[in-house]
């Protein structure tokens, strides 16, 4: 979505995106990565389309739409060296303490590859930490 204001002292109309509406994400089981969003990150499920199939999932702030891939068989799993397009994604968390707990959840389970886990980013008062979520796909989490 794109939001237009007019300058009356310039007399041009200037743009201005609203942040992101939704992501979408293939991955090999939208049963799978759905379930993690859900189950983890208390994510709802906010719709689906079978015939694509696709579910959506939403925190109430950000909608991921998740696709599934037709042929898992000859699927590329993303290198971030060589592909071009999403890296990751950063999903903001209210306090460092939210940060370092969900970490100790996320470290526990066999479907998640902890990257580094939380840890100052440069010298901003900000902490992250990466990792790698059922479907492939890599989640920064931030507060």
């Amino acid at each position: 979505m794109c939001s237009t204001a007019t300058d009356p002292s310039s007399n041009t109309t200037s743009l201005s995106t609203l942040g992101i509406h939704h992501l979408g994400l293939s991955v090999p089981d939208i049963k799978q990565t759905a379930t993690f969003f859900i189950e983890q990150l208390h994510f709802k499920q906010v719709g689906e389309k079978q015939d694509y199939p696709a579910i959506f999932v939403s925190d109430g702030t950000v909608m991921l739409t998740l696709w599934q891939i037709s042929d898992t068989n000859q699927m590329v799993n993303f290198d971030r060296y060589k592909n071009v397009g999403l890296h990751h994604f950063a999903l903001k968390m209210a306090n460092v303490e939210q940060l370092q707990h969900i970490h100790q959840r996320l470290a526990k389970l066999d479907n998640v590859d902890i990257e580094f886990a939380p840890e100052p980013l440069g010298d901003l008062p900000i902490h992250h930490m990466m990792c790698t979520i059922p479907g492939g796909i890599r989640l920064e989490l931030i507060a």
